[in-house]
């Protein structure tokens, strides 16, 4: 009978391990996935979903499956927390986030503070679109990881284009009043004066986030004002309705934007008829040329019926894979060790690294244009026959900015 007993504690032992192997690894998507920024975070949580399939596809991390646990924060902060606390609760000590910089402040406060009061369960936030320069600045936490350019990266690449572009005269700055917008129209009033300070900031608007549905008056006012150029951080429905009441209104200026490709944008800008007129600043390009990402591409398109807005999100996943085999775990302090300093290729080519001071992800940025094709271009957007095309490319070199973090490790 002794024999018996030991025998089958030992068979449990080896079912235990054997069932404790194949625990997949959670990943909570915080994001929103209802009101005003719902069309960004379906296509975030289509995007890491497919990442997921795509890993699992290969073994998974370390032999287990990854899931993708989706929680609708409603772009609202203190709702975010209240997900966050439900993800942790739920087993999720990876959670990931990137639309709205306000709900990433908190996540990141969140976070800091939880693994502070719980040590052995620590949580990390990976970001894939938060851009706020203050979280990886005087808000910085070991717990975070960001891998979008922050709003001050992609402006100072912005205006390095720009100030080469003669023909601007006058500028309108339209964004989101959060700390995300008011950064963006800040950060291009200091750089255009640095480098161009010939050029008039002709109008500086803020609008409430994600509540208006009817830019005609904005547009009116940008009319008024002579701009030929217009400048803004504006994302999900912010962007396509700005630019959907620039169509109406037959408003022909350039835009240089961060958002321009999200959920209804193209259609808007082959609406008015901005060949050409429309920049976005981004970390990838539907067209690149580089052909594993092509490949990527298309395969995404058919299988989400969406473009890869989020490059950044399958070089976040690939790089959570490859620090967990470097650590040869999935425990968060271990995958965070390994992440510091990382160097890793990137979506579109090129190499890219994990900054070790700040957590600040560094790769190629490009500047890219909307309109027609090539046919060596084969990607369009929302069927609209026009597409992105690269027009300046930012090597990692030249993205760099200095950070003021002081990292407190554990």
């Amino acid at each position: 009978m002794h024999r018996l007993i030991v025998a089958a504690a030992a068979a449990l032992t080896v079912l235990g391990g054997a069932a404790s192997a194949q625990e997949s690894v959670k990943i909570g998507y915080i994001d929103p996935l209802s009101g005003g920024g719902a069309s960004v975070g379906e296509g975030g949580l289509k995007t890491f979903q497919y990442l997921a399939d795509e890993l699992n596809a290969k073994g998974g991390i370390l032999g287990r499956k990854v899931e993708i646990v989706p929680f609708d924060n409603k772009t609202n902060p203190q709702e975010a927390l209240v997900q966050a606390q439900k993800a942790i609760d739920a087993g999720v000590r990876y959670i990931t986030q990137g639309n709205g910089s306000s709900v990433g402040l908190a996540l990141e406060d969140f976070v800091t503070k939880y693994n502070t009061r719980n040590p052995g369960k620590e949580v990390l936030y990976f970001n894939y679109a938060a851009v706020d320069p203050a979280m990886t600045n005087e808000k910085c936490s070991y717990w975070h990881f960001r891998w979008d350019a922050s709003s001050d990266i992609k402006m100072e690449a912005l205006t390095n284009y720009i100030k080469d572009v003669a023909s601007i005269k006058k500028v309108y700055l339209i964004n989101q009043d959060y700390s995300f917008g008011q950064s963006v129209r800040s950060t291009a009033r200091k750089m255009l004066g640095e480098k161009r300070p010939d050029i008039q900031i002709v109008g500086d608007e803020l609008h409430p986030l994600l509540k208006v549905t009817d830019f005609s008056p904005y547009i009116a006012k940008i009319k008024a004002s002579g701009a030929d150029s217009v400048i803004t951080g504006n994302w999900g429905q912010d962007i396509a309705l700005l630019l959907k009441a620039a169509a109406d209104a037959g408003l022909k200026v350039n835009w240089y934007t961060y958002y321009a490709g999200g959920a209804g944008g193209p259609t808007a800008i082959k609406q008015a008829g901005l060949e050409g007129q429309v920049f976005q600043i981004s970390e990838g390009v539907p067209n690149s040329g580089n052909k594993a990402a092509m490949d990527f591409e298309k395969d995404f398109r058919a299988k989400t019926g969406i473009s890869v807005w989020y490059p950044r999100a399958v070089n976040e996943m690939r790089m959570f894979k490859a620090a967990a085999e470097k650590a040869n775990s999935i425990d968060p302090v271990k995958v965070a060790a390994a992440l510091e300093g990382m160097k890793f290729e990137v979506f579109d080519g090129g190499e890219g690294f994990m900054r070790k001071d700040d957590h600040q992800f560094f790769q190629p940025i490009y500047i890219s244009s909307f309109g027609k094709l090539a046919a060596n271009e084969p990607f369009d957007e929302e069927n609209t026959g026009w597409g992105w095309r690269i027009v300046s490319k930012i090597d990692t070199a030249q993205t760099m900015l200095p950070t003021t973090c002081n990292m407190k490790r554990p």
